[in-house]
């Protein structure tokens, strides 16, 4: 019996899943490790188990989608081994990773992290979990809700965050791991327990990772270990993962802030500056003079528009006006013409990505916005 075990929590996407357990299959042949796969199915139709019944894997009915949380516990709680590798079906393992992030749990460490990527190519680095303490929260929260008083601060914030991960070289103490993929060892499983499945979907591993932190457990991050996450392929198949969000938030905030801050953080959240933010869809009121240029559907970019007065060291892919958590690419040489990458530009729904070119002095460009008006194939 193998001592490392593969959780993969599903719902409803068998590609996925196929592309995953293919991508597993690859590193462990290569990494030359041996494991038990385990297929939590916390919600299929025979056509979706025919699409992956080839697959030499353990299936785990719970009866009912036991959310995330539910599904790991129910996938440690079927298996013996000492390692466990928690992960979603849109995470694509590359070559190695399983195998370093074993090596760090047998170094000691209690839980250990990837390097996530957005595509294959390993152009955009996806951003760690963001820090969660009291400070940092309400920072990001009046950043989103007040753009000129605070958004370039709390950006600095975060672009001094990302990039400790983004350019790290060996592992180092870190709670902001993604339950995206997870490793960790069943001993610091059984010491402060499972996942809360209070948490459906959301913040499940950010609460796990402090209680393990709390207990003067190491949660490490590890940039040897890379996989591509597909981003937001798995939850756009439930239609509750909104609302599963804003109740994961809010207990996570009342259990590790306390009510008051909690409090103050929902009232930041739901404040008449925030909904103006929400609706204003030309955000001039909130740039002032710089305000955001357009780029309808287009994925194509001269980084002239990105430039501030040295070529940009980075240029970063956000989600929202703000401008973080966002992606980021590293630009190693100088180029005229910067590019959304095809593989995820065509994987987006419909919305709007804000891009910066950041110079090496940190100075920012007059953001970009691209509008992205129709869904293609993921890819």
């Amino acid at each position: 019996m193998s001592d490392l075990a593969i959780v993969l929590v599903h719902y409803r996407t068998p590609a996925l899943l196929v592309g995953a357990v293919q991508a597993l299959r690859r590193d462990l042949e290569s990494s030359h490790l041996d494991a038990e796969i385990l297929v939590i199915d916390n919600g299929s139709d025979p056509a979706d188990r025919k699409a992956w019944g080839g697959l030499r894997v353990r299936r785990i009915d719970p009866g009912a989608n036991l959310g995330y949380a539910g599904g790991v516990r129910c996938g440690v709680e079927a298996t013996t081994a000492g390692r466990i590798v928690a992960m979603n079906p849109d995470v694509l393992v590359l070559e190695g990773c399983l195998g370093h992030l074993a090596a760090e749990l047998e170094r000691g460490a209690a839980a250990a992290g990837p390097q996530f990527f957005w595509d294959r190519q390993r152009r955009l680095f996806l951003p760690p979990t963001e820090r969660r303490s009291a400070t940092a929260e309400l920072r990001a929260a009046a950043a989103r809700s007040f753009p000129p008083a605070f958004a370039g601060a709390a950006r600095r914030a975060w672009r001094r965050h990302a990039r400790r991960h983004w350019e790290a070289t060996a592992p180092f103490s870190s709670p902001s791991l993604s339950g995206a993929l997870l490793a960790f060892r069943r001993d610091a499983w059984m010491k402060i327990g499972p996942f809360d499945d209070a948490f459906h979907l959301y913040f499940e591993e950010t609460d796990w990772l402090l209680r393990l932190g709390a207990a003067g457990l190491a949660s490490r991050f590890v940039p040897a270990a890379e996989a591509v996450h597909l981003f937001a392929q798995s939850s756009v198949q439930e239609p509750r993962a909104t609302a599963w969000f804003a109740e994961g938030e809010r207990l996570f905030r009342r259990r590790h802030y306390g009510a008051g801050v909690a409090n103050l953080l929902d009232m930041l959240s739901a404040g008449p500056a925030l909904r103006a933010l929400r609706s204003h869809r030309s955000h001039r009121s909130h740039f002032g003079a710089d305000s955001p240029r357009w780029s309808e559907s287009e994925p194509a970019l001269a980084l002239g528009e990105l430039s501030t007065p040295r070529s940009p060291a980075w240029v970063e892919v956000a989600l929202t006006a703000a401008g973080f958590p966002a992606a980021g690419e590293r630009l190693v040489a100088p180029a005229r013409d910067w590019q959304m990458v095809d593989e995820v530009w065509g994987r987006l729904p419909p919305g709007e990505l804000w891009i910066r070119g950041v110079d090496s002095a940190g100075r920012e460009s007059i953001p970009v916005r691209l509008a992205r008006s129709t869904p293609t194939a993921a890819a």
